[in-house]
């Protein structure tokens, strides 16, 4: 297969977000006010109806955000789309990207490792692909046209005309979360980028190059596509403390054993051990990161930007 780089045009330009994790309005806001001003190009907000931990409504938590900035992107890392009726999302998203005068990116992904909240609105989680690759058609379709009619196999809509518009002609761009084949297929063929989670820079190579053979197949070959790698991030004078901390984040998060997975795919130790593994990313074709910290969040937001920023802006890919 001939490389990604050749068939997806990426930009020249590496940006760097951050997760936003409050859980209240002070966290919110102080996230929010503090990511603009550091220099960070955008802020993520993950998505859940439920779990294992307490997950603030995605959106909701963007449209928040949007008040108390004026230039920074905002953007959903990963909205789980079957969970959720298409023409809901449409009008959702149409009204934030008004509202906040089109810096929203839908990034979007499947879910399915907490079967309880797919349960909870009677989606079989087996059909969470599947629903996936029919919404999001039809999402383009409700952000641009007027009375859309459509039946699909699971769902059967129209006349529906959504209102008001998205500040971007055709809504905002969509990037595409996962790292299943099936996942892949569906950022070649349906998105504007692709959101990494859980995998090393290999890894990444080959999920970009697999992306793009899938794009050519449908004639989406050599056009614009965003890159991006969601990375929990944690700091530390060691790695060692900053691999344990990170473990036991994450272990309350998922539920589960993270040792293994932290030390594999999160960024760990000073920001000098995060940049050269952002470096790596970045050679392999990443262009924007999201670091999720692992730690207090206004002292991370602040050590990056001193730390890690500058050296960001100098670097050419």
């Amino acid at each position: 297969m001939a490389s990604s780089k050749d068939d997806l045009e990426l930009d020249s330009v590496v940006r760097c977000g951050l997760g936003l994790a409050a859980q209240d309005r002070a966290g919110a806001l102080a996230a929010a006010r503090c990511a603009e001003p550091l220099g960070f190009d955008s802020l993520w907000a993950s998505d859940h109806l439920a779990f294992h931990v307490p997950v603030p409504e995605s959106l909701t938590l963007l449209a928040f955000a949007a008040a108390a900035t004026q230039r920074i992107a905002l953007g959903t890392a990963v909205y789980l789309v079957p969970l959720r009726h298409p023409v809901l999302i449409a009008k959702q998203a149409a009204t934030l990207d008004a509202l906040c005068e089109g810096r929203f990116v839908l990034g979007v992904g499947i879910g399915g490792e907490y079967p309880p909240e797919f349960d909870a609105v009677g989606v079989p989680v087996h059909e969470r692909g599947a629903r996936t690759d029919e919404a999001i058609p039809l999402l383009r379709r409700l952000w641009s046209e007027r009375d859309v009619v459509h039946a699909g196999r699971f769902f059967r809509l129209g006349p529906v005309t959504i209102e008001p518009r998205p500040q971007r002609p055709g809504g905002p761009p969509i990037w595409v979360g996962g790292r299943a084949p099936r996942a892949l297929r569906r950022a070649g063929r349906l998105g504007d980028g692709y959101i990494s989670h859980m995998v090393s820079p290999e890894h990444y190579q080959a999920n970009l190059a697999t992306i793009a053979g899938h794009a050519r197949e449908v004639g989406r070959g050599g056009r614009r596509f965003a890159t991006a790698a969601f990375l929990f991030t944690a700091l530390g004078s060691r790695f060692e403390d900053a691999h344990a901390a990170a473990a036991k984040a994450l272990a309350r998060v998922y539920a589960r054993p993270f040792e293994d997975a932290a030390r594999k795919y999160c960024l760990l130790g000073r920001p000098e051990d995060c940049l050269e593994q952002m470096r790596r990313f970045c050679r392999v074709g990443v262009r924007h990161f999201i670091l999720s910290p692992l730690g207090d969040a206004e002292a991370f937001a602040e050590r990056i930007a001193s730390e890690v920023l500058p050296e960001l802006a100098g670097l050419v890919c």
